[in-house]
């Protein structure tokens, strides 16, 4: 099976860890970026000098015709999808609900939401049109936030992210008949860049203490239990949730 993996958002952080660890183990991996074009190339070079395959996809997916072009741009240069991991989402600056607009809140869930059941959607045909549909698999990039609720900072955040634990399970179920499996991952408190998004970029080091580990994770740890997820030795586990969040 030609196994090829589009890993959106992996130009920075859990997506790009993500995609190289993917690129490792024999994927071809379609890079998705937004606006960071040269943290995207550094993650295409570093793959091409492991000698993986991999390419780089500007898109914003937000954009429904956007992301139906960027799926026929990966067919004609990597081959038809075979595994898909959702992983773009957005942060804004900390605030209490009784603050929000309806801008704000529109925006969180119109980024964080939207492009995971669209990406989706056409990852499906394509599993359906060109490979076996139970050697292919899905996998959603929540967050702890969904199970916390992230008072007074982010609920609108945590909002968005339980409408993809909602979209794992509702998904999953649609697509167990054809051997399709979708999962989730719910990183907690790790370093990446999104905490400097929401305005405090030294918030896992203020939490840290707090957590039963005692420390915040890496996207590497998140990483890999994305790629346990897409392989063949987690073939009968659908519709699960991974909390990689220190024990909270």
């Amino acid at each position: 099976m030609n196994r090829v993996v589009l890993v959106t958002g992996a130009s920075r952080g859990i997506g790009a860890a993500t995609a190289i660890k993917l690129a490792a183990l024999g994927y071809k991996v379609a890079i998705n970026y937004k606006e960071n074009g040269q943290a995207a190339n550094e993650v295409k070079e570093h793959i091409l000098k492991m000698g993986g395959q991999a390419a780089i996809f500007q898109a914003d997916i937000i954009d429904e015709n956007a992301v139906v072009t960027l799926f026929s741009k990966i067919k004609s240069e990597l081959g038809a999808l075979s595994h898909l991991v959702n992983n773009v989402g957005i942060l804004k600056p900390q605030m209490r609900v009784e603050q929000m607009t309806a801008e704000r809140i529109n925006s969180v869930l119109m980024h964080n939401v939207t492009p995971y059941f669209i990406c989706a959607r056409e990852a499906i045909k394509h599993f359906k049109a060109h490979h076996e549909p139970n050697r292919c698999a899905i996998v959603n990039v929540s967050s702890a936030a969904s199970r916390l609720g992230s008072a007074n900072e982010y609920v609108d955040y945590a909002a968005s992210k339980g409408a993809i634990d909602s979209f794992t399970t509702g998904l999953s179920l649609e697509l167990a008949a054809y051997g399709i499996r979708v999962n989730c991952v719910r990183p907690g408190c790790i370093y990446t860049d999104i905490h400097r998004d929401g305005g405090e970029p030294d918030r896992v080091e203020r939490l840290a203490s707090l957590l039963p580990l005692r420390r915040g994770g890496t996207s590497e740890e998140v990483a890999n239990a994305i790629v346990w997820l897409l392989s063949e030795e987690a073939s009968y586990v659908t519709g699960s949730f991974i909390d990689l969040a220190g024990g909270k």
